[in-house]
């Protein structure tokens, strides 16, 4: 089965539009018959996209940390809520169970997570697709910002075009994994 990681924000934004957006991008990973593989949380768009993919009677594997989970912000009804220590211990764990990874609208975490897992694959420590779904121009400015990076030479053309990029999560999926 493949496994698709979604980073997200853990919070709902300023339009109804990110959780239309999160929950299809859920939906859209089970009705393939794929599992989702994210941050365990039921807030903001991280808890929008698990309950998609559950609507949709799909898998749902959340990997917490203790800390978040003594917050009460935990996924109490996915198929498996898995604890970890800490933060590194998460990502790592996401990272063994994905097939690719997946950047939905988010803040300084969903941020950090995908540059890491990008450089992962820069560095050659997997070979694992990596995107970006910029739904209604959300990631535009830094896509802008990482082009000037590649015009200074400090990112090769290579490295930027590994990012897989759309705004359409049916097209990304397919760019990501071909028809499965």
């Amino acid at each position: 089965m493949t496994s698709v990681c979604v980073y997200m924000g853990s919070r709902d934004g300023d339009s109804p539009r990110w959780g239309e957006v999160a929950e299809q991008v859920g939906r859209r990973i089970a009705e393939r018959g794929w599992r989702l593989v994210y941050g365990g949380g039921h807030v903001g768009l991280m808890g929008r996209c698990a309950d998609g993919a559950l609507a949709a009677g799909g898998e749902v594997i959340g990997i917490i940390p203790d800390s978040l989970l003594q917050l009460e912000v935990g996924h109490s009804g996915l198929t498996e809520l898995i604890r970890v220590p800490d933060m590194h211990a998460r990502k790592a764990r996401m990272s063994a169970l994905s097939d690719g990874f997946i950047a939905l609208p988010g803040g300084i975490g969903t941020f950090e997570e995908l540059f890491e897992i990008w450089t992962w694959s820069y560095l050659e420590l997997h070979s694992k697709p990596v995107a970006m779904l910029n739904s209604d121009g959300f990631y535009t400015p830094l896509l802008e910002f990482l082009e000037n990076t590649t015009q200074h030479g400090f990112m090769s053309r290579s490295t930027m075009d590994s990012l897989h990029v759309g705004d359409n999560i049916d097209t990304l999926l397919d760019a990501m994994f071909g028809e499965q």
